[in-house]
């Protein structure tokens, strides 16, 4: 093997559930390999192992990992608004966000992924959708035809958008829910797991049920 055939090394933010995920996609997929984890919420985590990954530290080792080449990082963690922060400091910084998709999802050959998104395994995406950056469409998660799902949202396990559906920014659909089509969901709205919404969600709105009802509004995420 060359060196320009060697996989990328990429850096992990976050060391919990998730970044179990990404580091599973990684190893299936050619060209990237996981090799350290960043953990600003647990400091006291630090060289320990992540299914045979090591944390690094937190966000203070990123000046060391540009010095020792390593470009692409990619995040490991479900909170949307916070992906979307962590996203750009990273790029401020001259990082690159690393995409991560299971070879055993299923996405149309003309579907527009951005970067830093995560597609697990068994997720459905149709054609003409356009998934944003730092999006995740998680485990068995189907996104049907010309639907939008706008950067930083977390379409959860098992979630089924129908067609023409628009995820706003930073939006959360819990795990299970149906969305019917062209339903709109809000910038930084939550929708309950196993909801099943008809109707348009304003931006942060929390709703759920069956339909979809909302029950509250939440504060804008920060920018």
């Amino acid at each position: 093997m060359t060196s320009k055939d060697r996989p990328l090394p990429v850096v992990i933010w976050g060391a919990s559930g998730h970044a179990l995920v990404v580091i599973d996609i990684l190893r299936l997929m050619d060209g990237f390999e996981p090799v350290g984890l960043l953990d600003d919420v647990t400091p006291e985590r630090r060289g320990e192992l992540v299914d045979g990954v090591p944390v690094l530290g937190g966000r203070e080792q990123l000046p060391q990992l540009l010095a020792a080449g390593i470009r692409h990082i990619i995040m490991g963690f479900g909170n949307c608004a916070a992906r979307l922060r962590l996203g750009r400091t990273v790029g401020a910084q001259g990082f690159t966000l690393a995409t991560a998709i299971h070879p055993r999802s299923v996405v149309a050959s003309s579907v527009v992924i951005g970067p830093g998104t995560v597609v697990a395994a068994g997720a459905v995406i149709n054609p003409l959708a356009r998934i944003g950056s730092n999006v995740i469409i998680n485990t068995g998660a189907s996104v049907d035809h010309e639907s939008v799902v706008e950067d930083g949202a977390h379409v959860c396990p098992g979630v089924r958008l129908a067609g023409r559906v628009v995820v706003g920014e930073a939006a959360w659909v819990g795990i299970g829910s149906t969305v019917h089509d062209r339903v709109r969901i809000g910038r930084g709205a939550l929708i309950g797991a196993g909801s099943v919404v008809i109707r348009d969600i304003p931006d942060y709105a929390v709703a759920y049920g069956c339909p979809a009802r909302v029950a509250r509004m939440q504060p804008p995420m920060e920018q």
